[in-house]
């Protein structure tokens, strides 16, 4: 028997997914939406990554300048503002609605996964760099960079995982729809990164976009941006938390800090 809650949740669903009932329709659909959602989901991963790493000096886009930094700006912006949108009870009932037929409340995460994912590969794909290199790290610098780089990396994927992997990656929903089942999502997460500050995911981003060897002014504006946005949008999460959770959120509010762990640890464990 799994003890962790997060892998025991994770592993009955695909077990459920694995041995779908019968109708071929349904899983058909499923198995579609779970390739779209996940190569998707791959291909923006590898985008940002790669973008910035080279601090977003490389990359499609193609539009010329001045009007470059319009395109540039508005594929900056339609990231949080729909990610917001999406997140609200607005946003649910327009993902619901998004997949027509009788599965989009099922396919809702997947739907976001998805809207999400190719937001992401819009931006770090189709920008257009401004061709100015300010620093690039070289010989020790690269290398500790890196492995900063690739550490933050890291973080945030212990950090989705910790928040429900089956929910970050999308796969709750085709894989929910595939064993015929309600989705099952994650209680407020507190394990792992969690029990030191309460927004690890949006956290480990930003240090993503600091942590990179090539410096320009693409980076430095896409930097700015999002910092901002991974320490004010949360914000409206919280809200979101409290209503839902009640009291086992504020508990867990005056026990956990924001954003930057206590030194000396939690307070239960003095």
């Amino acid at each position: 028997m799994i003890k962790d809650a997060r892998i025991a949740r994770l592993f009955n669903l695909i077990i459920a997914a694995s041995y779908p009932p019968a109708g071929a329709r349904r899983i058909l659909l499923a198995l579609a939406l779970g390739v779209v959602c996940h190569a998707t989901f791959a291909a923006a991963i590898l985008a940002m990554i790669a973008a910035m790493f080279f601090g977003l000096s490389e990359s499609l886009g193609m539009v010329p300048w001045p009007w470059a930094i319009v395109v540039n700006l508005v594929l900056i912006a339609q990231f949080p503002i729909v990610h917001s949108v999406l997140l609200s009870k607005r946003g649910d009932r327009l993902l619901r609605w998004l997949m027509p037929g009788p599965h989009g409340a099922i396919l809702a995460t997947t739907t976001y996964a998805i809207i999400a994912s190719a937001q992401l590969l819009a931006l770090f794909a189709l920008w257009t760099p401004s061709g100015i290199i300010w620093w690039r790290a070289e010989g020790a610098a690269f290398w500790a960079l890196t492995t900063a780089y690739a550490a933050s990396w890291l973080l945030l994927t212990k950090a989705s995982f910790d928040a429900g992997a089956e929910v970050q990656s999308g796969a709750l929903g085709w894989m929910s729809l595939m064993a015929r089942i309600r989705p099952v999502f994650p209680d407020m997460p507190t394990q792992g990164m969690f029990r030191f500050i309460r927004q690890p995911i949006y956290i480990a981003f930003a240090l993503t976009l600091w942590t990179v060897p090539v410096w320009t002014p693409d980076q430095l504006v896409l930097a700015l941006l999002y910092t901002a946005y991974c320490l004010f949008a949360p914000r409206l999460k919280e809200r979101r938390f409290a209503a839902r959770y009640g009291v086992e959120f504020d508990n867990y509010r005056a026990e956990v800090p924001y954003a930057l762990p206590r030194l000396h640890g939690r307070k239960d464990d003095r």
